[in-house]
């Protein structure tokens, strides 16, 4: 099988590509055991150009495992260092979808939780405290002070409701680790399929979180660039009347 047939391709040139990375597979490898994403770019390079010895490819950023959507590499170690540096400045304009689960409305939780910000208007911003907590492998909101907290910041849009489910537009500010996820299920939204965020529900070897587009400044011509996916097959079934209200 070609590599090529394997890759949603969304952007090529000879200074980086784009593609849209399916939901289960890392982005990249640490101990070497499982597949990754950037292996599959590097073999489609490989047969594409016939390149021998080995391939460069920068990883400029990454996606979670169970998370698809616009994933952007870099084909040259200057375009690496300048693709790094937007994503590292906030210079990268992100824009995530994500079905969420309404747990905590209509009303509020006990123990006086407020209500989500959803619950009473369409596009928001939602501001946090976050922390790694290594042992869980887990984010958790805290107080400002504690020490080692991270800054988080994102807006929000909503763009149906059904259900029991919303479909929201997010558009991280900041990139802190599990950011989305953490934010939302703090509000009694977890993304439908993140079991370890409290989600009550299963989505194989995703969750509905989906990197839909990413726009960048091209690392030489400076010109701007957006990779825009589709999302995942699974969503069409699943979220199907909350995609498409008509």
């Amino acid at each position: 099988m070609s590599f090529a047939n394997a890759l949603d391709i969304l952007y090529e040139d000879n200074h980086c590509l784009a593609l849209n990375k399916p939901a289960g597979w890392p982005t990249t490898h640490f101990d070497g055991k499982d597949e990754t994403v950037d292996r599959l770019v590097k073999a489609y390079l490989k047969e594409k150009y016939d390149k021998p010895g080995n391939v460069f490819l920068g990883v400029v950023h990454r996606l979670d495992k169970p998370v698809s959507g616009s994933l952007l590499f870099a084909r040259t170690s200057k375009a690496a260092a300048r693709l790094s540096e937007q994503f590292r400045e906030g210079g990268v304009e992100k824009c995530y979808w994500a079905v969420v689960e309404d747990q905590a409305n209509p009303g509020r939780k006990s123990g006086g939780v407020p209500l989500a910000p959803w619950a009473t208007a369409d596009t928001g911003s939602l501001e946090d405290w976050l922390k790694k907590d290594e042992p869980r492998m887990r984010v958790e909101v805290v107080e400002p002070e504690t020490p080692g907290a991270q800054f988080a910041r994102l807006l929000f849009q909503v763009r149906a409701r059904h259900n029991g489910l919303i479909w929201l537009e997010l558009r991280p500010h900041t990139g802190r680790k599990h950011q989305l996820r953490v934010q939302l299920a703090s509000r009694g939204a977890p993304i439908y399929g993140d079991v370890k965020y409290g989600s009550d529900h299963a989505l194989g070897h995703s969750i509905a979180l989906h990197a839909r587009s990413l726009t960048f400044l091209h690392p030489t011509t400076k010109e701007p660039i957006t990779a825009k996916s589709d999302v995942p097959k699974i969503w069409l079934g699943r979220f199907a009347y909350l995609l498409n209200p008509s």
